[in-house]
This record gives structure tokens, C-alpha cells and sequence, in this order.
């Protein structure tokens, strides 16, 4: 489902994190902080008509990454998990995709 608004369209390329996303009671295994983390995280990604946004934002640490996954980017959860997310289309029609959760520690 891709969850349309003012700001930029987004949607998940995994079930369970648009359950953890849609669901108060389920944390898909993760600690508590951060699924707060990644709630916050997505106020800002809803509020955010584009990515410049992010890179606006130097608390999130929005980085390209590199190698087999360099059409990729995180964003900053805390000092050790990340949200990985891609950028598909152009211009308006632009969706920011929520692919995982990962731990870089």
C-alpha cells in the first residue's frame, strides 16, 4: 500500500514493517527505543515534501550507500540501527520506499 499525502508518497517493501508501522501493539522483535525511534522517523519522513528534506536535517545522517546497494539510503534510528530506504520515480511522482530496520553494529 503506498500511503499518500501533502508531502512526499511512501510506502513498505516489507509487510512487517508496515505492520509495526500500522500496529501500536506489534515491535517486529525490536527493542523498544527503537521502535520510538523509527515512529519518529516516520513523522519526519510524512512532514517532508522531498528528500532534500533529509539532507537538510544532519541529525538524520541520510546517506547514499555504496556497492550492491547504492541505489539505496539510511537514515540515522540510533547510534546503532538504521532505515533503509530507496527513492523510486522522479519529480512528483517520487516515492520514498521503507525497505528494512538493520542493525550496524
Amino acid at each position: 500500500m503506498t500511503y499518500y499525502g501533502v508531502a512526499m508518497d511512501f510506502r513498505f517493501d516489507d509487510d512487517d514493517l508496515e505492520k509495526l508501522y500500522t500496529d501500536p501493539g506489534y515491535n517486529h522483535g525490536l527493542p523498544a527505543a527503537v521502535v520510538a525511534a523509527f515512529y519518529r522517523r516516520m513523522v519526519t519522513i510524512r512532514a517532508a515534501p522531498d528528500e532534500r528534506d533529509f539532507y537538510n536535517l544532519k541529525s538524520l545522517h541520510f546517506e547514499k550507500l555504496k556497492g550492491a546497494r547504492q541505489h539505496q539510503h539510511s537514515m540515522k534510528l540510533n547510534d546503532q540501527w538504521r532505515l533503509v530506504v530507496e527513492l523510486q520515480g522522479k519529480g512528483p511522482d517520487k516515492v520514498l520506499v521503507i525497505i528494512s530496520i538493520e542493525d550496524y553494529h
